[in-house]
């Protein structure tokens, strides 16, 4: 259990650095970067939006506690390439914190602002959210029900400027681009993950064996001699053995080869950089599953023409960051602040709103 717990720790932190690799820009960006010129307790400017202190920190300790009650305590034990959870969640909630600020001045811009009920809700999420903390988390967060009000104001205009801009953004979207095929596979392993989630490739011995296997089984589907759900069960490096996706969801081998199989229609093997397959196509078409991935495609659309406009507002914003605050900034000797729930609060008061 403790070396699967540190293999999903070295997972996420691998998750994190690449998300970090380009979400830092709404701070770090090409204008300017200063130390100097604070409030007290100001950890960032973007134009005329700051970010204070105890603001950061309500985000840093529900991002804590909720990593902890899925990973445990020993997480924060485990560092990848020297760098530690701590270090990434810190870049991750400025990150989070830069973008809520910026997409605020881009509300300005646009003239979106919340209505009176959408306000009226943050005043409810507010209070609820602060009556949820002992006096202690509020003495040790330094927050006040007005410092959570405005995180959640700016949440929500966040939300909702985001609305705003993908509003007109409604491609039509095929059938055959969203096409969901339905597949059982037999998987053979070529690779295998050590404790950091880095990958170590058998020796081509060992493929060479592998791949002799594959060629045996399929050897056994072409004379019939054997069912294919009896043979995953026996021989599959895989712990599930069926899957429904869509083009751009596999790997280019396995999907190429997925796709052109009619029903019932066993592939040859197919290699991938993990392994071999041998694929049974289920259905070439699946409505429920093709009309959700139609769902998906929309909004991915959607997201490539926010991010655009976004990307092109944020290249025009002074950014300033006060690195002496935030590199002070410890999450160690936080243990009995145990708040977590600052996202489900307001996802309470708004999801179906914004």
């Amino acid at each position: 259990m403790r070396n699967r717990n540190r293999r999903m720790a070295a997972a996420l932190l691998t998750v994190l650095l690449l998300l970090l690799s380009g979400c830092m820009d709404s701070l770090k960006g090409s204008k300017v970067v200063l130390t100097t010129g604070f409030e007290k307790n100001e950890v960032f400017r973007i134009e005329d939006m700051s970010c204070t202190l105890p603001e950061a920190m309500v985000y840093l300790i529900n991002t804590k506690n909720r990593y902890e009650s899925v990973y445990g305590r020993e997480i924060w034990n485990v560092s990848l390439d020297g760098v530690t959870l701590e270090e990434n969640i810190k870049e991750t909630v400025l990150a989070q914190l830069a973008q809520q600020k910026t997409m605020n001045l881009l509300a300005r811009q646009n003239g979106v602002a919340l209505s009176e009920e959408e306000e009226a809700r943050v005043m409810q999420a507010a209070e609820t959210y602060f009556q949820s903390l002992s006096e202690e988390e509020k003495s040790a967060l330094q927050i006040t029900v007005k410092d959570v009000e405005e995180l959640y104001r700016e949440y929500a205009l966040a939300r909702k400027v985001y609305q705003y801009i993908i509003k007109d953004i409604n491609p039509e979207i095929s059938d055959d681009e969203a096409r969901t095929i339905t597949v059982q596979y037999i998987y053979f392993r070529t690779c295998i993950l050590d404790g950091s989630g880095k990958k170590i490739e058998y020796s081509a011995e060992e493929k060479r064996e592998i791949l002799k296997k594959a060629e045996e089984v399929r050897s056994l589907l072409k004379n019939e001699e054997a069912d294919f759900e009896e043979l995953i069960l026996k021989y599959s490096d895989s712990e599930e053995g069926t899957c429904s996706f869509g083009k751009g969801e596999k790997d280019q081998a396995f999907e190429d080869a997925a796709f052109n199989l009619e029903t019932d229609e066993i592939s040859d093997i197919v290699e991938t950089p993990d392994g071999y397959y041998l694929i049974k196509c289920i259905s070439t078409f699946n409505r429920t599953e093709t009309d959700a991935n139609k769902v998906k495609i929309v909004e991915k659309r959607r997201e490539e023409v926010f991010g655009q406009e976004y990307e092109d507002f944020v290249a025009a914003l002074t950014r300033n960051l006060n690195e002496d605050l935030w590199q002070s900034v410890s999450l160690a000797g936080t243990e009995n602040i145990t708040t977590s729930d600052f996202f489900d609060v307001f996802n309470k008061y708004f999801d179906g709103i914004l």
